[in-house]
């Protein structure tokens, strides 16, 4: 699934252009993406994305829904939540709502607005011995 411009080169930040969908300015799309490869969207998206790749919120892109993916870059604007390795809010981009990664970076003039949750191994250690040392004090 594609919608190509040959015309727009912002998308030019995405890891490997030959395998990248992308949805360009004045596209309106609802529903559901499952994607093995990257994503940049400059048009409009309501619903859920998951990326085994990255996906590209260009300039005037906007995200409405759950975004999972590797890497997750915003120049436009997401709205909902994000569950990625890597998340970038570019200058002028704008994320509102929740976001779930290892690594999280806000450049200067970049906007958040929400929750967020950094995962590492060493979060879910600690998890799993909280959970230890719960069932061990339910023993006692």
């Amino acid at each position: 699934m594609g919608f190509f411009n040959n015309s727009n080169q912002s998308h030019k930040n995405t890891k490997s252009d030959s395998t990248t969908t992308i949805i360009t300015a004045g596209t309106k799309i609802t529903g559901n993406i499952n994607l093995s490869c990257n994503l940049y969207i400059d048009g409009y998206f309501e619903g859920n994305i998951n990326s085994e790749q990255e996906i590209n919120i260009g300039k005037n892109g906007k995200i409405k829904g759950e975004i999972t993916a590797l890497r997750v870059i915003v120049q436009g604007l997401a709205e909902g939540s994000i569950n990625a390795t890597r998340v970038d809010i570019k200058p002028d981009g704008k994320v509102t709502g929740s976001i779930e990664s290892e690594e999280f970076v806000i450049e200067a003039k970049g906007i958040f607005e929400g929750n967020s949750l950094v995962k590492t191994s060493l979060s879910e250690k600690l998890k799993d011995k909280k959970e230890d040392f719960i069932e061990k004090e339910d023993i006692q």
